[in-house]
């Protein structure tokens, strides 16, 4: 298997990284956020991908997230880990622990969502947007390191770049949340779409807002630069696991487009059919 690696916030470098060169890789939708760093760490084939850019100079909302999955895709990655930054709404999670959600709920909009369109119509099933298998082995890697860590929970994924109002966050809390971020969606479900497995692996980096004192960019960022550390370790430890023991297809993810395409084949439009011949190409080859 070969694992594609977004990172965002709460990591800047890949120790054990062994091979290493970049690689432009344009797609259909476009260029991802930055060149793809390619190589081995403990013998497993990776990709990074800097989804913000090199310098942090995307913000959320501005993320070509369909180019950076589609182009993870193009280099053979079978399953993808978002290692990010997030908000806590439980003690259990505290600044500089690790959250690795089951689940996430989408309150971002006006980011385009799916491959499918342009005459040719799919509709994906996103119930379990995270592979279990895959994200029991980021808790395993998180043990090896004896990193703290809560697996399952719900992920906030909200439009950003702003934080959330305390009544936002409160509200957030009261259903019942675990953490909040700004870039899960559409990541899982565009990993869906491309048939690869996706895994949150999210630092935590404050309580949000729910909670007397008031975030701010320079608390977070100061627990984001402590978290890098561990999220390195965490990536090394995954990719020695994944190395010895490769994901199954249980779950689904890899064949997940079976049935979900509802568009005749003798209807498929030649532009639309060429274009997905990047993220599946058993079925637009």
């Amino acid at each position: 298997m070969k694992l594609g690696i977004l990172g965002g916030s709460a990591v800047s470098a890949l120790p054990g990284l062994e091979g290493g060169h970049r690689h432009a890789q344009e797609t259909p939708w476009g260029w991802p956020s930055d060149a793809l760093l390619e190589g081995e760490i403990a013998g497993l084939p990776v990709v990074f991908l800097a989804r913000h850019g090199a310098g942090h100079h995307i913000a959320p909302a501005e993320i070509n997230y369909r180019a950076n999955i589609a182009a993870l895709k193009a280099r053979g990655c079978t399953a993808v880990v978002s290692v990010a930054a997030c908000g806590s709404f439980v003690e259990s999670l505290p600044p500089g622990s690790l959250a690795i959600p089951d689940q996430i709920v989408d309150r971002t909009w006006g980011r385009p969502s799916s491959f499918f369109g342009g005459g040719l119509v799919a509709h994906i099933s996103v119930a379990d947007p995270v592979v279990t298998e895959l994200a029991g082995h980021v808790a395993a890697a998180a043990q090896v390191w004896g990193i703290p860590h809560e697996q399952g929970g719900t992920y906030l994924a909200i439009q950003g770049p702003r934080f959330q109002t305390r009544a936002e966050s409160r509200l957030a809390k009261a259903e019942g949340h675990s953490v909040v971020g700004m870039t899960a969606m559409p990541e899982a479900a565009l990993c869906r779409e491309a048939e690869m497995a996706y895994a949150i692996a999210a630092f935590v980096t404050d309580y949000d807002s729910w909670r007397e004192e008031v975030v701010t960019t320079a608390a977070v960022m100061e627990v984001a630069r402590a978290n890098r550390e561990q999220a390195g370790f965490l990536v090394q430890a995954l990719c020695a696991r994944l190395a010895a023991m490769p994901l199954s297809a249980a779950g689904g993810w890899a064949h997940a487009l079976d049935e979900a395409i509802l568009t005749p084949r003798a209807h498929w439009p030649t532009e639309a059919a060429a274009r997905l011949r990047a993220i599946a190409p058993r079925f637009f080859a």
